[in-house]
């Protein structure tokens, strides 16, 4: 059950995304209405909370103007989504219980309101102040959300290694050289793909609640632990949940021969695994106070979810 913090924060959210989108009305409609579609259509909103709680955590306070770069995180993430679900990509009909983007509107049109959605983003970092925290904002969400460590580069290599028959660990010295061991290629994939925009949020609030260089390392590390925890429970429902529980088609990693980590490791592994860097990033925070709360909260209910 979320927080009444959780619930405050994301109406605050909401409330933001409804103000900065273009209105459905306005020219050229099919495209407003699929950004719209794209962004507005529910979700956890876990990205702008957790950048909304590491910013109080390291003021102290509530910090209002934290919300534009948790907008901006969403933002991205809306984008992300919408472009994932393409044929050219994951092929998927079913996002958060709705249909697609580009099965209400069009495949040219996703893409289009995809594209819009990420402008968009930056467009809404350009507005912090003072200036030389709207570049630092947009150098992190730029590096998090691109290449070569972020999220297009996690793509990139989760499609180059769909199908693909890797080394096991053990057999590095195999003639097969040019192929890379399944392990460190996983985890590489998931912290870039999934990971590098949960460490972006972290580190985001951080540093528009004038984080110093101690505090940013903690939130990086933090940011880290729970976004690899993320994508390999991300990996465990897609197999033990249902299409009517994830909001999205359930065993589709399986059916297009994903690299996950229950498919490399074993589902009891990757349950310890992902158990384990929780527990990690929760002692991470020991000694934040009381303003911390709202994050470890966050942790904790990642780490409990079942979609």
């Amino acid at each position: 059950m979320s927080s009444a913090w959780q619930v405050k924060a994301r109406a605050r959210v909401e409330d933001g995304l409804e103000r900065i989108l273009p209105s459905a009305g306005r020219f050229p409609q099919p495209l407003h209405r699929a950004m719209r579609h794209g962004a507005l259509s529910g979700g956890k909103r876990l990205r702008p909370l957790l950048c909304l709680a590491a910013a109080q955590a390291v003021a102290g306070k509530w910090q209002e103007r934290a919300l534009r770069p948790a907008m901006a995180l969403e933002l991205i993430h809306a984008y992300s989504l919408i472009h994932d679900d393409l044929p050219a990509m994951d092929d998927d009909a079913l996002r958060r219980g709705q249909p697609t983007c580009h099965v209400v509107y069009g495949e040219a049109m996703a893409i289009l309101a995809g594209d819009g959605l990420q402008c968009l983003a930056f467009e809404t970092l350009a507005g912090c102040r003072p200036a030389a925290l709207a570049q630092a904002l947009v150098r992190e969400l730029s590096q998090a959300a691109g290449t070569p460590a972020g999220m297009v580069a996690g793509q990139a290599a989760d499609i180059w290694a769909e199908g693909r028959r890797m080394q096991p660990l053990q057999n590095l010295k195999s003639p097969l050289p040019q192929l890379p061991a399944a392990r460190p290629l996983l985890e590489s994939i998931h912290r870039c793909k999934t990971g590098a925009l949960l460490r972006a949020a972290l580190v985001m609030g951080g540093l528009t609640a004038g984080a110093g260089p101690a505090r940013l390392r903690d939130l990086r590390r933090i940011g880290a632990d729970i976004g690899l925890a993320f994508q390999i429970q991300d990996d465990l429902l897609d197999r033990q949940a249902s299409t009517g529980q994830l909001g999205k088609t359930a065993g589709k990693d399986q059916a297009q021969g994903k690299l996950t980590y229950p498919g490399v490791y074993g589902e009891p592994a990757a349950h310890q695994q992902a158990a384990r860097l929780s527990r990690q990033a929760l002692r991470r925070l020991d000694g934040w106070g009381k303003a911390a709360l709202p994050l470890r909260e966050l942790v904790e209910s990642m780490a409990e979810r079942r979609k």
